[in-house]
């Protein structure tokens, strides 16, 4: 039982460093990834259907959206802080993320007040706000008046164009 335990926690490590290095391979080939750089960004889409993985662009640049309960993030619970998968922009604190059951990740705020806009979304006979990175304008998921105080807000995101990063890597 201890070696198959151990077994499966060397699988589950051996993923987090897979997934920190598939990140790291995005970042080299996307000229625009900062984590720190707060900038605003005027970048054709054609030049980002160059750069993202088709799956990103879709959702980003096309404004998709992931099927409910298959994003990565939906239901996870780690320490850290979440970034545009796009363009590094830091977006949200794990402290603000909760469980909404709708399927996708849910934060009651933004990290910073700049960190996302908003704009009207009248798309498929609904009146909604879509959230968009602050830093590169990419389609993040919607902002609805459902979420925990202390905003009452849920900002519904769509894994695929977050990134997470566990306290636990910074500085390394």
């Amino acid at each position: 039982m201890i070696t198959f335990m151990m077994a499966v926690m060397m699988l589950v490590s051996g993923a987090a460093a897979l997934e920190e290095a598939m990140g790291h391979a995005q970042q080299v080939k996307n000229p625009y990834y900062s984590r720190t750089d707060t900038t605003k960004l005027n970048v054709p889409d054609s030049e980002w259907k160059k750069i993202l993985p088709a799956q990103v662009y879709a959702v980003a640049r096309e404004k998709d959206t992931e099927r409910a309960f298959t994003g990565q993030y939906w239901d996870s619970e780690g320490i850290g802080t979440y970034y545009c998968a796009v363009c590094g922009n830091k977006l949200f604190r794990s402290d603000s993320k909760f469980a909404s059951s709708c399927g996708w990740p849910s934060f009651f705020e933004s990290s910073r007040p700049d960190a996302v806009t908003y704009h009207d979304d009248t798309s498929y006979g609904m009146n909604r706000i879509e959230v968009l990175c602050g830093r590169c304008g990419s389609h993040l998921g919607h902002l609805f008046d459902d979420g925990p105080q202390p905003t009452g807000k849920r900002y519904c995101m769509n894994s695929i164009v977050l990134e997470f990063v566990p306290d636990s890597t910074i500085g390394r």
